[in-house]
């Protein structure tokens, strides 16, 4: 049983290339919009001292994602130097917590010592000078912090980085009790929405009738055949953005973060300690996670086999007709809150003097 669950926790790399939450595009409009919400505030002083030279939070928001590969260039010696002090730092950008919970709770089910919740709140308090073994064990340097910050903060609102789907032999979504509940045998993990499996052509086909068309070409590599499927965690971190910018009409990040912040947005903001913020997030991500799951059904167990010639399983997955558009919405407001957010905790650490 354990030999199966490590097979799957290998194959699941194949199953998805993007594990970064929102991409690229999402990534650079929630670091816009706090670059943009901090002008002229102590907070932005901090962050240009802390920041190289010709740095903002916008150019450094996918640099956690940056560092898995050479997919955004040659690796740097920094991100080598972070990489090699940090095993486990692809484990930083998500919790799996089942979805139909409602709140993150430590050492639940689904959450880990090294998963977002518990970055974030490290991070937080490298920034506000609390740099002990306790506060921060992973020796994060204030850049680091400022860095992970800025991109986990991205991650932490979109739900599927949060809500976990667990699937029953029979296909029925379940709540496991205990983490050793999850055995691949008869309660299944869906590795955060990786395992499931939209039909890309019946994706197109409907977002087609209800989503601006792109005036941008598709992108077409030589020799690589166009993907029949498209695994449901990539939906949501980059094709959701996508029909975000389409709908209101942006094309870039920059542009995406003057329409959020003129359109004015009512965003709540967080109360409490610091540290409690992560906990809020997850909470709120877990909200809209259910939105993400509603109204999906799930296909029978598939048999996979990896490039290696191993065994993993997969599930076909089928949404209501007019998806991309509440999906797409929900995207729009949770990167609009990832900004926000960003920008009031920043603001909260390195507090304007008062007049």
């Amino acid at each position: 049983m354990k030999k199966l669950a490590f097979v799957l926790a290998l194959a699941s790399a194949f199953v998805s290339m993007d594990a970064g939450a929102w991409g690229n595009d999402g990534h650079r409009a929630v670091g816009s919009i706090a670059d943009k919400l901090l002008k002229g505030s102590k907070a932005e002083q901090q962050i240009k001292a802390i920041l190289l030279p010709g740095e903002t939070l916008e150019s450094v928001a996918s640099w956690p994602d940056c560092v898995k590969g050479t997919y955004c260039g040659p690796q740097t010696p920094d991100m080598i130097e972070y990489v090699n002090a940090n095993p486990k730092h692809s484990e930083y950008h998500y919790t799996d917590v089942p979805y139909q919970l409602d709140h993150y709770h430590d050492h639940g089910v689904g959450t880990a010592d090294d998963d977002i919740v518990q970055t974030l709140k490290q991070a937080i308090a490298v920034l506000q000078g609390k740099d002990t073994p306790e506060t921060n064990p992973h020796k994060f340097t204030k850049r680091q912090a400022l860095i992970l910050i800025t991109h986990l903060t991205g991650d932490i609102h979109q739900p599927l980085h949060v809500g976990a789907a667990f699937v029953s032999k029979e296909g029925k979504f379940v709540v496991p009790k205990t983490q050793a509940e999850v055995d691949e045998a008869a309660i299944f993990d869906s590795r955060g929405g990786n395992n499931f499996l939209m039909d890309d052509e019946k994706l197109e086909r409907i977002s087609g009738r209800l989503i601006p068309p792109s005036d941008e070409p598709p992108v077409i590599k030589p020799g690589v055949p166009k993907a029949l499927t498209k695994p449901f965690h990539s939906y949501w971190d980059t094709t959701t953005v996508n029909y975000a910018f389409r709908r209101i009409g942006t094309k870039t990040p920059r542009q995406f973060a003057e329409a959020a912040i003129e359109s004015q947005p009512n965003v709540l903001k967080n109360t409490g300690a610091l540290s409690t913020w992560p906990y809020q997030w997850a909470d709120d991500a877990l909200v809209v996670s259910k939105q993400a799951y509603k109204d999906v059904t799930i296909g029978k167990l598939t048999p996979q086999t990896s490039k290696k010639g191993e065994t993993y399983y997969t599930w076909n997955l089928e949404v209501p007709e007019d998806y991309p558009v509440p999906s797409s919405a929900i995207a729009k407001t949770q990167l609009i809150k990832s900004g926000y957010h960003l920008a009031q905790l920043l603001q909260a650490i390195w507090p304007d003097a008062k007049s």
